[in-house]
């Protein structure tokens, strides 16, 4: 049987170690390492605004190496790319021609994947693509991923999620509309426990800041 060897793009939030969870149920398939991008002047994972001494963590915790993507604030187009594509010279340099993505339904950004990987002679995989984000997001706590709030759009959800777990009265409290994964943007987070972890990691929500119309929890290491 023949395996392909993948990189798996990590945001730290919840999509993104779900599509690990079930890449490593595929025995076609061998996660090697994570792809992470972080926003230098703030040394956080870009949108997810996870400290990356969180993201260190988290990679330990997963048992894989971790290639860091930084990249400027702001950021152009031409500059994201090429910070991924010396990235991705390192995959090649692997024997890997695959990334994996949480992506669940957005039509345009799997293209825009899919295009700037096609552009490198690679290919883009996404294993949670198409699921009812309703029924993933219920099947995801009752496996025991645990999250955290870390990001919200309030114009799209109440703003005193930032913070919030991830859970089942989270997903009560959500307006009608919004999609259950955040998959419209509507919020982001950290996960610090769950299956495709081998232990958790101790957190506490630090401060809770607006910044540029988004809502942001610091979420720190327990001391």
């Amino acid at each position: 049987m023949s395996v392909r060897r993948v990189w798996l793009a990590w945001s730290a939030g919840k999509d993104s170690a779900w599509a690990l969870h079930v890449a490593r149920q595929d025995p076609t398939v061998e996660v090697v390492r994570l792809l992470t991008t972080v926003t230098q002047p703030y040394d956080r994972v870009s949108m997810h605004a996870v400290r990356r001494s969180l993201l260190l963590r988290q990679a330990e915790a997963a048992g894989l190496p971790l290639q860091v993507v930084e990249i400027p604030a702001p950021c152009s187009e031409e500059q994201y790319a090429e910070a991924m594509r010396a990235a991705l010279h390192v995959a090649a340099a692997e024997g890997v021609t695959e990334v994996l993505f949480g992506d669940l339904f957005l039509e345009d950004v799997r293209a825009y994947r899919e295009e700037r990987l096609a552009a490198v002679n690679m290919t883009a995989g996404f294993p949670l693509w198409g699921r009812n984000t309703t029924e993933l997001a219920h099947e995801m706590i009752a496996a025991g991923l645990r999250a955290t709030i870390t990001c919200v759009d309030p114009r799209q959800v109440p703003a005193d999620l930032a913070g919030a777990a991830f859970d089942e009265e989270l997903l009560a409290r959500l307006p009608a509309g919004a999609d259950p994964c955040g998959e419209n943007g509507e919020f982001h987070t950290l996960v610090w426990s769950g299956p495709m972890l081998e232990q958790p990691l101790q957190v506490r929500v630090g401060e809770v800041v607006e910044r540029e119309g988004f809502v942001f929890a610091d979420v720190c290491e327990v001391d």
